[in-house]
């Protein structure tokens, strides 16, 4: 089954509601970077939480950047999304030991850190990118997206996120949601979706039962109701190409450049996001040369 994004709002107008399987783009993320239990688990998160975040942005050609770092064994993790959804990311360090909360439940806090910061970094075509940054609040990611949005976005959000790894070490399911209140809602409608929240419960579980994203997103928003308005597939995708690559290393400067042809070795660039290997043989540095 494709991994897909769908977006609606509660029948009283005053909730918006986005919800994500995502469970192929996080084995496919976890495969790439070669991810240790405890580490797929908060990369599967964050793939998952940017996901649903820059399909949200509806900007053509825009995108939205996820970065966290923290004082956690997994450094730091980034995460790229399009403005479909799709996303890419890397984490620092892929093989952390594995900690759990209770048999069975992964710790993503530990492996993460508490003492860190999320920071979002929004390109919508404009001059500059909107950048936002908090402090973490537990290091478990849907909190602290649902800080951001509060603190850095002034919008009361509901965030839930979930990975569950089998024994095998394999993504059995991936998924979450976001509930954000709009200006104007009422207590009633806030007491329904704290109260929907709370009995959906942990996301794995739901999905684990085969329920789609708008199932779950019925269960959470229960008597409110919800029109669902756009269901987009999406994947875990990288954009890197030879061109690009270049483009890179034209970055570096004539002397480095100069430095590495002059090795007279082929030089390899990987990419970070996909494992992709592009290789540069001395003539091909020179050629680059003539542009700088």
């Amino acid at each position: 089954m494709s991994d897909y994004i769908v977006r609606g709002m509660s029948m009283d107008g005053m909730v918006k509601v986005v919800a994500i399987r995502s469970t192929e783009m996080v084995r496919r993320g976890a495969q790439l970077q070669k991810t240790t239990p405890n580490a797929t688990a908060a990369f599967g998160r964050a793939l998952t939480a940017a996901s649903m975040m820059g399909n949200m942005q509806k900007v053509e050609n825009g995108s939205m950047t996820l970065q966290i770092k923290a004082d956690g064994p997994i450094g730091s993790i980034v995460c790229v999304s399009d403005s479909v959804g799709n996303v890419r990311g890397y984490v620092y360090e892929p093989n952390v030991p594995l900690v759990e909360k209770h048999p069975g439940k992964l710790d993503v806090g530990s492996t993460v850190g508490k003492n860190g910061t999320l920071t979002v970094i929004r390109d919508l075509q404009m001059k500059e990118p909107y950048v936002g940054s908090i402090e973490l609040v537990s290091g478990e990611i849907a909190d602290d997206v649902t800080a951001y949005f509060a603190q850095s976005e002034q919008t009361p959000t509901a965030c839930a996120l979930g990975v569950l790894v089998d024994r095998d070490q394999q993504v059995k399911v991936a998924g979450g949601y976001l509930i954000q209140l709009l200006p104007g809602a009422t207590d009633e409608t806030i007491d329904i979706v704290e109260k929907g929240i709370q009995r959906a419960g942990a996301v794995t579980a739901m999905l684990e039962q085969d329920m789609t994203p708008e199932d779950i997103l019925g269960q959470v928003c229960g008597g409110l109701g919800v029109v669902f308005m756009e269901t987009t597939e999406v994947a875990y995708k990288c954009y890197c190409t030879r061109q690009r690559v270049t483009a890179a290393l034209i970055s570096l400067g004539r002397k480095e450049l100069e430095e590495i042809a002059a090795e007279g070795k082929a030089f390899p660039v990987e990419c970070q996001f996909c494992d992709e290997v592009y290789t540069f043989t001395p003539e091909d540095i020179y050629e680059i040369l003539k542009t700088v």
